[in-house]
């Protein structure tokens, strides 16, 4: 077989289980405004259908939250996650704040606050957030030290 160079291949979407009381008009209505509040996403009304799916648009069509009904809904221990990688740490604390002040409105916001891992070459900056969902949300940035790595 010949050997071919192919682009990277990047990750489009993750999908995750919930009760279906969780997507009903309430429950998708909290998922959206936390994760549109907080990152941007947007709904895909044209996908929604009611106690059974949302999918939450990541700003990019191809990549998105895909949020199903099941009877036997996910569940996993608190830092299982998954994660984004962001532009600046500026963003990265955007995205922060944003948390924290949603969850002066609602207490269920569970963050691990932005932590630093300093690498030789990279200082990997990032913190975690769940709300509602089985799994949190990591979001990083990377700090490379010489940025032209």
């Amino acid at each position: 077989m010949n050997a071919i160079e192919l682009p990277a291949p990047r990750f489009n979407h993750v999908a995750m289980s919930v009760p279906s009381d969780l997507l009903d008009e309430e429950g998708r209505d909290r998922l959206t405004k936390f994760y549109g509040d907080v990152f941007g996403f947007e709904e895909h009304a044209m996908l929604t259908v009611d106690r059974k799916r949302l999918v939450l648009g990541a700003l990019r069509a191809d990549q998105f939250l895909y949020i199903i009904a099941n009877d036997d809904p996910m569940t996993c221990p608190r830092l299982d996650h998954w994660g984004m990688s962001v532009e600046s740490e500026e963003q990265l604390d955007i995205y922060l704040d944003r948390a924290k002040k949603f969850r002066e409105e609602d207490p269920r916001v569970d963050i691990v606050d932005k932590q630093v891992e300093d690498y030789s070459s990279l200082a990997l900056k990032s913190f975690y957030v769940a709300y509602l969902l089985p799994m949190m949300v990591e979001v990083q940035y990377y700090d490379y030290k010489d940025p032209n790595r």
